[in-house]
This record gives structure tokens, sequence and C-alpha cells, in this order.
């Protein structure tokens, strides 16, 4: 499928995987980074998704007139299948201004959170942060909640995600796109198959192990390896699971911890068994098909990035129209065939087959539903609770 003639597919690839992994190791950890080095001050002004704050405010009066105007959004760069917004535009009469400008979710809060703090416009009316957050600006009362009556295919978004525990319902937030976090491991290296945790501290792989840097993606799978409840996190779990890395980090098991960089040790061997992100597997697969991803048996865990409507937003129409047109199944097919993301949408394959045979037949792109069966999300959670998460993690990562 063409892109942009102006860059080589394959860097192009690397260039999104790569933004989606940082943006997962940014987001998750530079919340706590920021407590620790602004203490209670910058928490309070954070507020918490259950801080007392009212939560999402009420949309703007529908009075059942057709959305007109101007939609502004603000997005991720690479993540826009060409044509895609001049198809929009043709269909629906709108007109749009998409800004590629969220590069990391604490720098786009920072930017935004002073006018939103004073209900000032902040130049969008959809924005599309990852769902930790979406749950965060929620909790402050700063996003609208979005009128299903006019997103009607939200009735093809995948269950497990309609009524996820951060918003049950989708009152207020949007998936967007949707990834996997699990095990990648060089086969040849290996000499057998992984499939389970308990692999990664096999004495036969000592020092040739590397974990995720970022607390939750790191420490996900280990606390459902241990039977904990992802759902309903506490720092007695999640110390749990620290003290399991803790352990296998003393014994030498561990050769690092990593944000996405862990490719190039596992093309080379040096690591035979990496937490690692769908995605970038995708890609990887293509240099070295001795490379495998594999959700493990106890279960894997996945990320959302989810589209927001402002409660300053000057056209929640347009932006109620722009996500019933994402959730159309044949304009979704367009997005995912590429940005090469898990889909939010259900029975994907056959309008993918008709674009992208490959991708469809991918089941790191389009997972079979005992995949998706066995991957669970993180819930929205207290910025005192990702300071404390992250603190017990670092603690031994050394970040």
């Amino acid at each position: 499928m063409a892109r942009t003639p102006d860059i080589d597919p394959a860097l192009l690839s690397r260039l999104i995987t790569n933004r989606t992994s940082r943006r997962r190791f940014l987001g998750g950890s530079a919340a706590a980074a920021a407590g620790l080095a602004l203490g209670g001050s910058f928490l309070a002004a954070c507020g918490s998704s259950d801080s007392g704050s009212s939560g999402s405010s009420s949309a703007p009066a529908d009075d059942g007139s057709p959305a007109s105007g101007m939609l502004r959004i603000s997005n991720w760069p690479l993540y826009m299948a060409e044509g895609f917004v001049a198809d929009f535009q043709t269909a629906t009469g709108l007109t749009v201004d998409y800004k590629e400008d969220l590069n990391d979710n604490e720098e786009w809060f920072a930017k935004i959170k002073e006018p939103l703090s004073r209900k000032q416009d902040v130049g969008f009316d959809l924005g599309v942060p990852t769902s930790f957050m979406a749950v965060r600006l929620n909790g402050l009362g700063w996003l609208n909640e979005i009128n299903h009556d006019r997103v009607p295919n939200i009735a093809n978004l995948r269950a497990d995600l309609l009524e996820a525990n951060v918003d049950p319902g989708r009152k207020f937030s949007a998936p967007y796109m949707s990834g996997l976090v699990g095990l990648a491991y060089n086969r040849a290296a290996a000499g057998r198959e992984i499939k389970s945790i308990d692999d990664l501290w096999d004495p036969a792989f000592k020092g040739k192990v590397s974990l995720l840097s970022d607390s939750q993606d790191g420490l996900g799978m280990l606390m459902l390896s241990q039977g904990s409840n992802l759902e309903n996190p506490t720092i007695e779990t999640v110390q749990k699971a620290v003290d399991l890395v803790r352990e296998q980090k003393d014994k030498g098991q561990i050769r690092r911890f990593t944000g996405n960089d862990y490719a190039d040790d596992l093309a080379s061997g040096n690591v035979v068994i990496a937490q690692a992100y769908s995605g970038d597997v995708v890609q990887l697969q293509a240099d070295n098909p001795d490379l495998q991803f594999i959700v493990p048996e106890t279960g894997g865990t996945t990320f959302v990035d989810t589209m927001v409507i402002p409660y300053t937003t000057q056209n929640q129409k347009a932006a109620e129209e722009w996500i019933n047109y994402v959730y159309d199944r044949a304009n979704y097919a367009k997005l995912i065939a590429y940005t090469q993301f898990v889909p939010v949408l259900s029975d994907m394959t056959d309008e993918l087959n008709k674009i992208d045979p490959a991708a469809a037949a991918n089941p790191l792109i389009n997972p079979p539903k005992e995949i998706l069966d066995n991957v669970k999300g993180w819930p929205g959670l207290t910025d005192e609770q990702t300071q404390e998460f992250n603190t017990a993690y670092a603690a031994v990562t050394g970040g």
C-alpha cells in the first residue's frame, strides 16, 4: 500500500513501531518521574480519577442537525493512512485541520492543562491520547461525553474494549488503535519453543533475558503469571512482581531493562527472550524470520490509544462524525493496513482481506479471538498509584 513517495517504506515502518514503543515507555513513567521531582503539588494539580472530580462534562445539547464546519484533530505522527482525511472530507462535507502534534502524552498534557483548567480553547476538537491520559483528563472533568446516537458504528467496537474498566460503555473515550505486550524470542538461539513466563527464568538463558523498563508493560504479564488481578492492582501485588524481578536480576538472569531497544540484541542472539511489543516484531520478522512473538500462557497485556473530545471543543458533532467514520470497518481497514496496529474493531478479517491480505493473515496485526481473550489492560490509575508503582519498579530497574 502506498504511503508516501519521500520515505522508504521499511524506514517508515520502523519509525511507526519506534514511536509506539517510545510512547509507551515515556507515558508509563513520566507521571511518576514528574511526581518525584515536583512533589505533592504536582499530583494535587493533576488530580486523579477518584479525587472527587465529577468526570466527563455533558456534551452540548444536540439539536439533531447534521455536523458542519471545521474539525480540528490532534494526533500522533505517522498515525493516519494516506488519503483518509481527504476521503472523510468528501464523504461528510466537513473540513479537517489535521495536526500531528502529539509526540508524548506528558508533553501534550503539559501544553493543554493550563488552558483547559481555565476552559479555554486548546486548538483541537478531538485528540488521541493513550488510555491512561484519557482517564486523567476525564478525572479532571475536562472531557465531554460522546453522544452515541451520533456514533452508531460504535456497535463495531470489540466487546472487551466497549466494556473496559477504564471507561465502561465508552462514555468519554473511543479506542483508536491497540497493541499487544508479550514475549519475543529468537527461535534459533533458544533451540525450542517459548510458551510461558517460566521460560524467562530457565537457567539455560541466564544473562540472555531482557525486561521492559515501563512499569505497566514490564510488570503486567508477571503479575498475571502470579495470579494477581490486573484490573485491581495494589502495591502488594505490584511489589510481589517486583520481588520476582529482583530475585532474577540478582541471579544474573536478566541482561538489562529496555525501552524498545531490544531489537539488535534479539537479532544477534545476545538476548534469547525479551518482553516486547507486537508492532515491533511485525517489522523485525521481515529481516529475521527466526524471531517469534507470543502471548504467555498466563496472559499478556494490551495498550490502547483513544479518541477524546475536550470540553472546550468548538465542534462536538464533527468530532462524533469522525469517530463514526473511523468505526466503519471498510474505512478502518485502511488505517490498520497503514499502521499495522491491532484493530479495536471486531471482525476485521474480511475488510482487511480486500486491501491487505498479508495483514489480515498476520496474527500480530489481526489476532484471533483466543489471543485477544488472553490479554488484559491496566485500569486507570491515580497519579499517586502511578508514582507508587513506578517507584517500586525503578528500585530494581535503576530507572
